[in-house]
């Protein structure tokens, strides 16, 4: 869609759905107040009625036009006063998609102007922008015959009481990381015939040309040159060759970057240790770190931060061919360190421990690593926040905030050394997986041995990156956190 801002009455607007917000307890909004007013009482007596209780996320059409506006539409908004993030999220997006059951053209959103518990009405402008992305996102480019209806075109938001250039930014901003999370979305829901390593680094090439940026792929022949042993390891089994993606943003000078790295396995069959068959083809989705990073540098580019990064992507397919590593081989990484493979479908650390490795020739100020690793992870904590963990504090603390702000959590989980011993290994320095206690701990103890020369945070996004079911697709996240996260460092100091 296209964003819009807008200082009219709301009676006062050309829309085809007008979006107003009602309050628990049968508060009206100084919006639904306006059209109120405008309608002779009417809303006042659907609320006294309880046709609309107010509650978060409920909606109720009123098919009949207010002023230049074709229909209104009522939104439950909460408590005066009360409205968390979630829950203005929510409404916003329960309010788009009743705006394309309506078959509205266009939509002017004055929810907007409904203050959120501690959050600025900038916050509100820009997740306005998120969620309504997220509710019209369709991703239908392989069918023959376009389902359902179509979306809205245009959208305007009103401007809750910023200054023009104060509400023009935060448009933009709220634009770039919609655009950055459905980009994300389209590449992780590209089947694994279409999204191969080679179609990453593509991506990644034509993100570089259009935003200023610089692109470079390590091949095979560099990678083994190099001795990056764990990821080519996890290769062998595929005909699709892998790739080291490495895309750079500078936007601060000599300042030490910030590296951000992105499981790329674009089909993960477990290799020898095969999966079962049921839901196999949700790891089409094992790259969503990958398309995470990507999309990430995108918006970054894009809001033109004050802040240098760089965008590792260790990328390849984990296929059972007749080359492919077996349970009880070892193989030596790029950081020396010995590993001997019991399960071939505990591959992502494999290709993120060379990367991680890699990524100290940056200098960086710290490095996170985006990855759907464990599924121990969806186990402990679901699809409601992803896994944190890293070696350093401060680090990890700003990441949980972030999460926090934009409603996009993220929980920590301890990485304490007693876990370490489970990786033990009788013939290598160590094994790549440490049985089924803790397992989401036990893959993060694995990549803080490559990681300990730099502030570290790692990611464990399994649970929240894609939707199983009837709703099955990418989500998306965890680009939100990351963007203000880095909005954060990217502030002067």
């Amino acid at each position: 869609m296209e964003y819009t801002l807008t200082q009219e009455a709301p009676d006062q607007c050309a829309t085809d759905c007008l979006v107003v917000g009602i309050h628990e307890h049968g508060g009206l909004s100084e919006a639904a107040a306006a059209v109120d007013r405008a309608l002779a009482g009417e809303i006042a007596s659907i609320v006294q009625r309880g046709d609309i209780e107010g509650k978060p996320g409920q909606t109720l059409p009123l098919l009949r036009r207010v002023g230049r506006a074709e229909r209104v539409l009522l939104v439950g908004m909460g408590v005066r006063g009360e409205c968390k993030p979630s829950q203005f999220k929510e409404a916003v997006t329960r309010a788009l998609q009743a705006a394309t059951e309506l078959r509205a053209k266009t939509v002017a959103n004055f929810l907007t102007a409904v203050p959120v518990k501690d959050r600025s009405a900038a916050w509100a402008l820009e997740q306005a922008i998120v969620a309504s992305e997220e509710a019209v996102y369709r991703f239908d480019r392989l069918k023959t015959r376009t389902p359902g209806r179509p979306v809205p075109q245009g959208c305007a938001l009103m401007n809750p009481g910023l200054a023009e250039d104060a509400a023009r930014t935060a448009l933009q901003n709220g634009t770039a990381i919609a655009r950055a999370v459905s980009f994300a979305k389209d590449l992780a829901n590209l089947p694994g015939n279409m999204c191969t390593p080679s179609y990453l680094a593509e991506q990644a090439q034509g993100l570089a040309a259009r935003g200023g940026m610089k692109a470079q792929l390590l091949e095979e022949a560099e990678m083994e040159s190099l001795g990056m042993g764990a990821l080519l390891a996890v290769a062998r089994g595929t005909h699709e060759p892998a790739k080291m993606i490495i895309l750079e943003y500078r936007g601060r000078g000599d300042a030490a970057p910030i590296v951000l790295v992105g499981k790329g396995v674009t089909f993960d069959s477990g290799g020898i240790s095969l999966k079962p068959p049921a839901n196999m083809d949700e790891m089409k989705f094992d790259m969503c770190g990958a398309a995470t990073v990507l999309a990430v540098l995108k918006a970054a580019a894009e809001m033109r931060l004050a802040i240098n990064l760089v965008g590792l992507i260790p990328t390849t397919e984990n296929l059972p061919g007749g080359s492919a590593i077996k349970p009880g081989d070892i193989v030596t990484s790029l950081s020396g360190q010995t590993i001997e493979i019991l399960n071939t479908d505990a591959e992502g650390r494999l290709i993120l421990c060379d990367a991680l490795s890699y990524a100290e020739r940056f200098k960086p100020a710290a490095v996170i690593d985006v990855a759907t690793l464990t599924g121990a992870c969806v186990i402990a904590l679901g699809a409601q926040a992803g896994g944190l963990l890293g070696n350093n504090e401060a680090l990890s603390a700003e990441l949980e905030a972030a999460g926090r702000t934009v409603a996009d959590r993220v929980w920590p989980l301890p990485l304490w050394d007693e876990y370490q011993k489970q990786l033990d290994s009788n013939f290598a320095d160590m094994a790549n997986v440490g049985g089924r206690e803790a397992g989401t701990i036990t893959a993060a103890c694995f990549l803080a041995r490559f990681t300990e020369n730099y502030p570290w945070a790692h990611l464990d996004i399994a649970g929240i990156a894609y939707k199983s079911g009837k709703d099955k697709g990418a989500t998306g996240r965890p680009i939100p956190l990351l963007l203000e996260f880095l909005r954060g460092r990217a502030q002067p100091v």
